[in-house]
């Protein structure tokens, strides 16, 4: 891996040069080891924290913990395409437009003790707009090279605060083309349906049963690129203990060993449907 600056990240992208990176602001990465019809992204994997706002945060690193998708890129690292970010959705969160990136308060309640500099504001969100200056190039690169892509967007969700029965996997689709992709979204549903958990976790998969694909990260790429699916994918953290703060390895590799085949080839279905109708 080695760093770049934006400019010379989104310079390989255009060259179609493979590579893997870190912005030279340390705010995310970005692994392309060949250019291929699908990518996968895990924008809340991040959890650095820049030390100039411990002070003045009122959340501890165990509440931060707690809200961020820990481990989603290490479930997708096996794939050609994967960027993924390293700040905490605290600092700001890449899958909210910029306007609402910085929060104000976090699961109900207040983040900051005193209101941010405008300094500490900008560099913030100056980050955040980096960030989709390279998601702008990637995708336009590939539906340049392919004509229509499909990008995994992996999150994970808390379970254990609902008081109700969730799924084990819940796929976003209120903001996508559901006629045009709808049998992509089934297709995929059912293939997260039958992950080989141990025979203590369940693997079940709904669509829009715990959360909606309301993020950012998806509206902004549908929006601005006409043949590019974007599939919100959350797992329940069943691959972690939430209230003691520890992963669950074992789990994790469950997942990304299952995706690592099952991923690929639900993207090359894709891709065959699709190419000609793009």
């Amino acid at each position: 891996m080695v760093k770049l600056s934006v400019e010379e990240i989104i310079k390989k992208i255009q060259n179609e040069e493979t590579f893997e990176a870190v912005s030279n602001d340390y705010s995310f990465t970005l692994k392309i080891e060949k250019y291929t019809h699908y990518a996968c992204a895990a924008v809340h994997d991040g959890h650095q924290f820049r030390k100039e706002l411990w002070k003045n945060c009122l959340h501890t690193e165990y509440e931060r913990w707690f809200e961020e998708d820990p481990a989603t890129k290490e479930m997708v690292k096996s794939h050609p395409i994967v960027i993924a970010g390293c700040d905490s959705r605290f600092e700001y969160d890449l899958n909210r437009a910029p306007e609402t990136a910085i929060y104000t308060d976090a699961w109900g309640k207040q983040l900051w003790k005193k209101p941010l500099p405008k300094e500490m504001h900008e560099k913030s969100l100056q980050k955040h707009a980096n960030f989709y200056k390279v998601v702008q190039a990637l995708i336009s690169k590939l539906e340049e090279k392919f004509g229509v892509c499909v990008v995994y967007d992996m999150h994970s969700y808390n379970w254990k605060r609902w008081t109700r029965e969730v799924p084990t996997w819940n796929l976003g689709t209120s903001n996508i083309n559901n006629h045009r992709f709808g049998n992509d979204i089934e297709s995929w549903r059912k293939i997260l349906s039958e992950t080989p958990f141990f025979k203590d976790i369940k693997s079940t998969a709904k669509i829009n049963d715990t959360f909606q694909g309301n993020g950012y990260f998806l509206k902004y790429i549908t929006q601005n690129f006409q043949n590019t699916l974007v599939i919100a994918t959350e797992i329940a953290k069943i691959y972690c203990d939430e209230l003691s703060q520890i992963i669950y390895p074992e789990v994790v590799a469950t997942v990304e060993k299952y995706l690592k085949t099952e991923l690929k080839k639900h993207a090359t279905t894709f891709y065959k449907t699709h190419q000609l109708n793009g």
